[in-house]
């Protein structure tokens, strides 16, 4: 916006400075840049943070199996969930499991179910490696997506950030600039100023 309403520094007038028309150029840029840079460089990083997830959906689902527990006992107050996008913790029962590995070995150990009220016998499904051991459910790719938008998206947003941020600090340093020179130039006319007859 301020580049547009810049647009008068480009105007022909005697009372316009370098600067002025400096600053207009900046403005441009930024303008430019934001418009044009911030969008190209936060679908660039969303694509490559898309492929490197998608790939991760792709590994996790051929390393990762979902296999059936039956319970054995229950434990005491589950620690905090491995998965952070299942249910909440409250919701989740810490129990000792008995299972088959995708490999074929019987596997014991602690296992987190959603049943509310868990009895030996029970049945439930987690996830686990070839070898049987538990692991987070796969990532899935709709939250893969979801997260490459969101990396885009705030790469874009800091592009921008950073862009109006160089501006502002071109255009700070600018107006100081200006400031010092005219400090000089009232200092060489200041002694002068108001007596009949000097520098005229």
């Amino acid at each position: 916006m301020r580049a547009v309403r810049g647009l008068w520094r480009w105007r022909h007038n005697p009372l316009r400075r370098t600067t002025d028309l400096v600053e207009a150029w900046v403005a441009l840029t930024a303008l430019l840049l934001i418009l044009i840079a911030a969008p190209v460089i936060g679908s660039l990083v969303g694509s490559a943070t898309e492929d490197g997830l998608q790939r991760s959906v792709r590994e996790q689902r051929a390393s990762r199996h979902l296999v059936t527990a039956t319970v054995v006992r229950e434990l005491d107050r589950a620690p905090l969930a491995a998965d952070p996008e299942t249910a909440s913790r409250d919701s989740r029962t810490r129990v000792l499991a008995h299972w088959t590995a995708p490999d074929g070995t019987d596997q014991n150990g602690p296992a987190v179910t959603r049943l509310k009220s868990p009895e030996p016998g029970d049945r439930f499904t987690i996830w686990t490696d070839q070898q049987g051991r538990t692991v987070a459910r796969p990532l899935d790719p709709a939250t893969a997506m979801t997260h490459s938008v969101i990396a885009g998206f705030g790469v874009a947003l800091l592009t921008v950030c950073l862009v109006e941020g160089g501006r502002r600090l071109i255009v700070w340093r600018m107006v100081l600039r200006r400031y010092a020179r005219w400090d000089q130039a009232w200092e060489r006319a200041g002694p002068d100023w108001g007596r009949t007859g000097t520098g005229s």
